[in-house]
């Protein structure tokens, strides 16, 4: 199979714990970029885990309650994140209706 460029969306609008992206089976995901914008005009903070479905679900924080200003677009990667295949990506606002999420990946089969 080819290679697979793709992004993954959330508009956060509620303070659930979401799901960005989950990599498929036998593939690799890397994640690029993740962009978190603010756009109701009031600072906000994001919370962001990967799930290791291979660790009986074990969750770890890649950044825990990051702050995001009023207005404002925030990259959250300086590297590309390596997502291995059923790892999950998971996102959570502090407040409702204030930010989205937009993740860019390359899939590797």
């Amino acid at each position: 199979m080819p290679n697979n460029y793709k992004n993954a969306k959330q508009d956060l609008t509620t303070t659930n714990l979401t799901t960005l992206y989950t990599c498929p089976n036998a593939t690799t995901g890397l994640v690029k970029s993740i962009l978190v914008s603010e756009d109701s005009g009031n600072a906000d903070t994001i919370t962001v885990s990967i799930t290791d479905s291979e660790s009986s679900p074990a969750t770890f924080s890649l950044f825990k309650v990051k702050a995001v200003g009023a207005n404002t677009t925030v990259e959250l990667l300086t590297q590309p994140l390596v997502v291995q295949e059923n790892e999950i990506l998971k996102v959570q606002a502090a407040t409702a209706d204030r930010l989205h999420v937009v993740a860019s990946i390359l899939e590797v089969s």
